[in-house]
């Protein structure tokens, strides 16, 4: 059956609020949230450690740091408490991102059980697998993403622990790549382009006969398939046999597609601005951020905080990568129409906050205790 993408109108009199029929936290976040949780409360005698954040949400990250979790490294992989330090008898959660398999070998020989504490997405495993079964047909993986980003990190581990692999971070880097495979570009230039995203021992003229495609699963689903098509042109082109590209499209995350499939449809309907909450290091948030700013004026906050007044706002500008103030924020104008959505690390409660604020600064004739019976029809 056809999904239904179209936004649910709140219609609150001096404001109309369009929220995106898909948005907010997706299967494997929510679970990697419960299991954090749930080990907490079952554990209380214990030290339990996070192998870097849970998720890209400040939130909820602080949350489990009151709670009393440490983390022993940052999004970077910088160490912040050396692993020397761990006894065997302490938990050490997997973050939904997963891990590289050089860390995990290193918890193991420690004496860590990180089987029952892992949550890693099953969508990124999904991945790892799919990379794992084309490597096995001395396919190259190309994995589209973030080369810092954890899960892109350990996408990255587990590819190239079974054949040779490379990170791309967009088109325009397929297009670099795209010459490298027919020959345009010299061989030795490739390593100077692709420095640190590419495994150890990888040949060019001989690793790029054969790739399949996968992905970041927080990346641009559209994006990823316009690379995976582009380069499968490309190699068609060149060897004149289509079995040189593996069919990798059953690797694309549901959740982040729907999400932003979504915001395609929220972005039909005539607004004034866009609203789109979450975590600014949140690779799936900022995507989504990119989809509204084609559109409209759109502001990515943190939280219902960052609304400072009617005509005052803090939002984070992906470009320059720094928190901006944007006066006037909201428009003259009565009714607003205003879009929002945000990203799988966001809870739902900081966009209600969100929803609350917005009522508060247009003065609504409607309480805000009425978005939870708005949510309900």
């Amino acid at each position: 059956m056809k999904k239904d993408f179209s936004p649910t109108l709140l219609d609150f009199g001096t404001v109309r609020i369009w929220l995106a029929r898909h948005f907010g936290f997706c299967y494997g976040v929510e679970n990697a949230i419960e299991i954090a949780f749930r080990t907490v409360a079952a554990h209380p005698d214990k030290r339990i450690y996070l192998l870097s954040e849970m998720i890209h949400n400040p939130q909820v990250n602080a949350d489990l740091q009151t709670l009393g979790i440490q983390f022993l490294q940052d999004t970077q992989g910088k160490q912040l408490i050396p692993f020397e330090t761990l006894r065997a008898e302490d938990i050490v959660l997997i973050p939904a991102f997963g891990t590289t398999l050089s860390i995990a070998a290193q918890l193991r020989k420690i004496g860590i059980q990180t089987e029952h504490y892992n949550t890693t997405c099953p969508f990124v495993e999904k991945v790892w697998n799919r990379s794992e079964a084309i490597s096995g047909k001395k396919y190259t993986v190309i994995i589209h993403g973030k080369p810092g980003h954890e899960e892109t990190r350990a996408t990255f581990s587990h590819a190239s622990a079974n054949g040779p692999a490379l990170v791309i971070r967009d088109m325009e880097e397929a297009r670099v790549l795209a010459r490298f495979i027919s020959e345009e570009l010299p061989e030795s230039l490739f390593f100077e382009t692709f420095s640190g995203q590419y495994s150890e021992g990888f040949h060019p003229a001989k690793d790029l006969q054969r790739i399949g495609v996968v992905n970041q699963t927080t990346m641009l689903a559209s994006d990823t398939q316009a690379i995976a098509d582009f380069l499968k042109k490309i190699v068609i082109e060149k060897y004149q046999q289509d079995d040189r590209v593996a069919d990798t499209r059953d690797t694309l995350c549901y959740a982040t597609l729907d999400n932003q499939t979504a915001v395609s449809g929220l972005l039909q309907t005539p607004a004034d601005l866009a609203i789109v909450v979450g975590g600014y290091n949140s690779s799936n948030t900022s995507h989504l951020v990119e989809l509204c700013e084609e559109k409209l004026p759109t502001y990515f906050i943190s939280g219902a905080e960052k609304i400072i007044s009617h005509k005052e706002i803090l939002h984070f500008d992906l470009h320059s990568q720094i928190e901006r103030t944007t006066v006037p924020f909201l428009p003259d104008k009565n009714p607003l129409d205003i879009l929002i959505t945000s990203g799988a690390s966001c809870p739902d409660a900081m966009v209600e906050r969100v929803m609350e604020r917005l009522l508060t600064l247009t003065k609504a004739p409607v309480s805000a205790a009425s978005i939870t019976d708005q949510f309900a029809l």
